[in-house]
């Protein structure tokens, strides 16, 4: 039982980032998920959840964003790092928020609003706790829509630089979801995707130099579950229908070996929406993720996928 966060930490893998619009990620979970900005005042709002370890109260959001529109300013971490996740603002650059109220959805059957993304929006944390860098091992998941994608850098979920510049190859280790295909050594025979991928700066694959390009998994269903993990040497790369089955294998061995990613030069931002530089040409939609300490073993993997499917991902009927 429990939530996502409760199966990592049981594993022995405790989440150091958990992140969700849609519900809480451990069951004793009663804070809130996010708040949104309404245009109308500029006021905010705390959204929370129904009951603790419960669905957000997506109704508490609509009442206070009626006739007006609202953006979610911040994704709250529900780990005790207290890594939130807000809308990218510094000197050199900014980007904008999502609209909070632009996408619907259903989990369990009750309503939850997804974070829709179009270019020019992103959420990061520089100033992080708790979060791998250097050689640590680390491991992730986000969930995605495999229907709202693009080939633009770069929809990622994870671990990035922690002063939005590009600091070099392997100063990333982030989720990559989208059909971005123009760093592979060698390019598939249709560009359609989308793929499960690692950004790991100056490029997002999905294995070394020598996968063969035209099998990799492709994910189009409308509720994406996307995992990537990483220690010395190795990266495994996952994917899977969040309503149903098992998750697919994408990759499991070494990184790509043309480019300097041995040893990795993890920093320990979190980025959501963006590549690590900050390049936000890319569109996705995030309804959950977590980041935990080490490589958690494929056992884990699949029980954080059950837990995900028995959520229930879906759509209010029209």
């Amino acid at each position: 039982g429990g939530g996502p966060c409760d199966i990592y930490e049981a594993a022995g893998n405790p989440c150091v980032a958990a992140h969700s619009v849609t519900r809480a990620l451990y069951a004793a979970y009663s804070g809130p998920l996010y708040t949104v900005q309404r245009a109308s005042d500029n006021t905010t709002h705390a959204v929370g959840v129904l009951a603790p370890g419960g669905l957000a109260n997506a109704s508490s959001q609509d009442v206070f964003c009626a006739g007006t529109d609202c953006i979610i300013l911040t994704i709250v971490d529900q780990s005790p790092q207290g890594n939130h996740l807000q809308v990218f603002n510094s000197d050199t650059a900014h980007d904008r928020g999502v609209n909070a109220s632009r996408d619907p959805h259903t989990l369990g059957g009750h309503k939850v609003y997804a974070a829709y993304f179009e270019p020019g929006m992103g959420y990061r944390n520089d100033t992080t706790t708790g979060i791998a860098v250097g050689e640590e091992p680390e491991s992730m998941y986000m969930v995605a829509s495999g229907q709202h994608f693009n080939d633009r850098c770069c929809f990622d979920y994870g671990n990035a630089e922690s002063n939005a510049h590009d600091d070099g190859d392997g100063t990333m280790e982030a989720i990559y979801f989208g059909n971005c295909a123009s760093w592979w050594r060698e390019q598939p025979s249709s560009t359609a995707g989308p793929w499960v991928m690692a950004d790991i700066e100056n490029g997002m694959y999905a294995g070394d130099d020598f996968i063969d390009p035209n099998s990799v998994p492709t994910f189009r269903s409308e509720y994406v579950t996307a995992m990537l993990k990483g220690r010395v040497c190795e990266m495994a790369l996952k994917g899977g229908d969040a309503t149903s089955g098992p998750l697919v294998p994408v990759y499991d061995g070494v990184r790509p070996q043309h480019n300097l990613y041995n040893p990795m030069k993890k920093q320990g931002g979190i980025i959501l929406g963006t590549g690590g530089d900050n390049s936000d040409g890319a569109v996705g939609t995030f309804f959950e993720g977590a980041m935990v300490t080490g490589y958690v073993s494929d056992s884990t993997e699949a029980a954080i996928q059950a837990n995900i499917v028995s959520a229930s991902y879906g759509h209010e009927a029209s």
